[in-house]
């Protein structure tokens, strides 16, 4: 019967997502795996605190929320069967159990920029993450290490399915319903300094 996996590729225009846009020159800079098209349940590498893009790691992200509000989007499908399915489960679920012991790779960052993968223990940045789960859930796609996946790579896979591309917001409007949709909390002003500060 299969289950369906999604990609999620985002542009949240803050400062840090805008100068890793100057190096890539792509439209998304961030990767994410999601397990439901409505995008309620989300993991990645990334910030831990809305307001400090340097305290990061793994996080389950609230995507109708926070740096998120105003972010553009690509959203990518894959069919795979119930196997593979809970085996990706299993592996983003063992690092949750243990998220203290795991970093964000801030020095492979560096590396994608010089073309040298930076493999360090324990330590992931988004689209780095993203491709070492599928690999060792045994459905690997990239001929390259995970240390040098790019979000927009993602985009070039063949299996993936193109669902959506466009304002974040709009698709979850779309795949939430407008009513089941979740108001972000923060106030106006406050979204504005995440963002100038991010």
């Amino acid at each position: 019967m299969g289950k369906t996996i999604y990609i999620v590729l985002t542009d949240t225009g803050t400062v840090l997502s805008k100068m890793i846009g100057m190096y890539t020159r792509k439209d998304f800079n961030h990767a994410s795996i999601a397990f439901d098209e409505q995008l309620t349940e989300v993991y990645s590498f990334g910030r831990k605190y809305q307001s400090n893009p340097f305290i990061a790691g793994f996080v389950k992200e609230n995507v109708a929320e926070g740096i998120f509000r105003d972010a553009s989007c690509a959203v990518l499908s894959w069919k795979v069967s119930e196997s593979e399915f809970e085996r990706i489960r299993f592996k983003i679920r063992h690092i949750e159990q243990n998220k203290e012991q795991y970093r964000f790779n801030f020095i492979g960052l560096f590396g994608v920029a010089v073309n040298k993968g930076i493999d360090r223990e324990r330590a992931y940045f988004c689209s780095q993450f993203v491709a070492t789960v599928l690999n060792e859930s045994d459905l690997p796609m990239f001929s390259v290490s995970p240390s040098l996946v790019q979000p927009h790579h993602f985009s070039k896979i063949k299996c993936f399915n193109h669902v959506y591309e466009g304002d974040l917001h709009s698709y979850l409007d779309m795949a939430r319903g407008r009513e089941e949709r979740r108001t972000a909390h923060m106030s106006g002003w406050k979204s504005l300094v995440f963002r100038i500060l991010a």
